[in-house]
């Protein structure tokens, strides 16, 4: 797997960002069967960045803590069967690698969040990657079966990783 992360803030944590965003989407990946060694770009921004981008490209103008921007479209979450039909569109001729998407995280909403849900800038962290990771492989949470559904896998990561609400 590669990935690619850009922090546009000055901000920084108390734990490597690269090191917990890598573990989290490997698990992701794992967990989800992708048969395909992946690609994602993750970028930290502030709420500013990410008003910006939430009012660009879905017509919501305030601040958000994670935006998902899939590269793959599936006929069910998780589904890879087809994406070698849509080769063109889903590899990087390059590396071979599926581009999966990116993923844009609100440092100053992982830092508000971690406070407001009384757990550790780490675990809010993971939790946004792994959020986002789930939308980058076909889930979604609108209806509240599909929530139910996000939820648990969210928990599961963050559980394979030891990452809980006490860190």
């Amino acid at each position: 797997m590669t990935f690619y992360v850009e922090n546009e803030t000055e901000e920084s944590f108390s734990f490597d960002i690269k090191e917990i965003a890598g573990m989290v989407m490997e698990i992701v990946l794992e967990s989800e069967g992708c048969p395909y060694e992946a690609q994602v770009n993750l970028v930290l921004t502030d709420n500013e960045g990410i008003k910006s981008c939430n009012a660009e490209f879905r017509g919501i103008d305030k601040e958000t803590d994670v935006l998902s921007f899939p590269n793959v479209e599936y006929t069910a979450p998780a589904d890879f069967s087809h994406l070698e039909e849509d080769a063109a569109d889903c590899f990087d001729p390059e590396s071979g690698e599926l581009l999966l998407g990116d993923i844009m995280i609100s440092v100053e909403k992982i830092k508000e969040q971690a406070v407001s849900f009384n757990h550790s800038e780490k675990r809010e962290f993971a939790f946004l990657v792994a959020h986002s990771m789930l939308h980058l492989c076909g889930y979604d949470h609108m209806e509240k079966e599909e929530a139910t559904v996000m939820e648990k896998k969210q928990e599961e990561v963050l559980k394979t990783l030891g990452i809980t609400r006490e860190d």
